[in-house]
Order: structure tokens, then C-alpha cells, then sequence
């Protein structure tokens, strides 16, 4: 737990579970669990979880679920068919294409690379560990892509999607479990 002075109101602390990091003059707070907040643009992986005649509820891990409208998702039904294209349960990569005042955002399938998840695994961590899974220059997350031969498309939401053979699947999934761990234990 960690108290800071406020420099504005130098009678009052701000409270922020997480990390104290010190560098140069500058003392930040790296919190230990975020919740996803999203916004505009943001990749992010989902889940359906309900359907009207045209319009998709899509679970992104933020407070409130998504909509894809039929008009924004990856092909045309007929009105009253939207199960036929994407199903209650099945995954999707998508856009935050906008978010309201009340938090509830917008998602889209129109764009490259967008598109319902067929074949491999999703795995989750927490969203403020994302920049670190990709590491300075995209580094880390290039070496995971060339030693398990895999597809890996990590979202801004904390959800990650890998596509390969299987042993390669295990060796990433390795990997971001042991990551995630040691990320825990340096937090205690």
C-alpha cells in the first residue's frame, strides 16, 4: 500500500494499492490489479454472450458488456439471424469503435485482422501487465512468437490469442503463466 503527499493540497494523501517506483525525481504508483477501461480504438478479444435479430452483447472484461451491431460485425444475415454468423460463447477479435458516458461501449469487426476465433487458445492476464508481455520494442513478445512458432495477438483488454501446433500453444501458455507469477511475486 503505498500514501503519497498530494503537492496541491499538501494536507491531504492519495491512497493507490501497488508498487512504489522511483526514478529520477519522479515516484509513481504501478498497480497491482486494473480493472480494463475502454477506449476508442483499444483491440480487444471478446466473448458473445447474447444476441438480439442484430445485434451481438459482447463481453470485453470491462464493467459493462459491448455491443457489435449487425451493421459492424464480419458479414450480413438476415434479420433475425445473427446466431448464424457469430454464436452465443464463441470468441471474437475486435475494435472499440466508440465509448458513451456511461461506459458502455461499441465494438467492430470491420478492419484487417478482425474476426470470429476458430482454432487455438485465448488466455487472460491482467490488463496493466500487457505492455510488459509485449516488452521495449515489441521485443519479448517477438521472441515468444519465433521460439513457439505461433500466432499471437495480444488485446488491450489483457486477453491474449494463440494459434499454432500444440506444443508450441503449451510453450506460450508456459511462459505467461511463469510471467504472470513472477509479476504476482514481485507484487507482494
Amino acid at each position: 500500500m503505498s500514501m503519497s503527499k498530494n503537492a496541491d493540497a499538501p494536507h491531504k494523501f492519495e491512497k493507490k494499492l501497488g508498487i512504489v517506483k522511483e526514478k529520477e525525481r519522479v515516484v509513481s504508483v504501478e498497480p497491482i490489479h486494473s480493472k480494463y477501461i475502454p477506449r476508442p480504438g483499444d483491440l480487444v478479444i471478446g466473448y458473445v454472450e447474447g444476441c438480439t435479430n442484430n445485434i451481438w452483447f459482447v463481453d470485453i472484461g470491462a464493467p459493462f458488456n459491448a455491443i457489435l451491431p449487425m451493421s459492424l460485425g464480419p458479414s450480413k444475415a438476415e434479420f433475425g439471424g445473427a446466431r448464424s454468423v457469430i454464436d452465443i460463447g464463441e470468441a471474437i477479435i475486435c475494435r472499440v469503435q466508440e465509448v458513451e458516458e456511461t461506459h458502455s461501449s461499441v465494438v467492430s469487426m470491420k478492419g484487417m485482422g478482425l474476426r470470429k476465433i476458430n482454432f487455438g487458445i485465448v488466455e487472460q492476464l491482467p490488463p496493466h501487465l500487457i505492455g510488459r508481455i509485449i516488452g521495449k520494442g515489441g521485443k519479448f513478445l517477438s521472441e515468444l512468437k519465433s521460439n513457439s512458432e505461433c500466432r499471437i495477438v495480444v488485446a488491450d483488454n489483457g486477453r491474449i490469442w494463440v494459434d499454432g501446433d500444440i506444443t508450441g500453444i503449451f510453450k506460450v501458455r508456459n511462459t505467461i503463466s511463469k510471467f504472470v507469477n513472477e509479476n504476482r511475486r514481485g507484487e507482494n
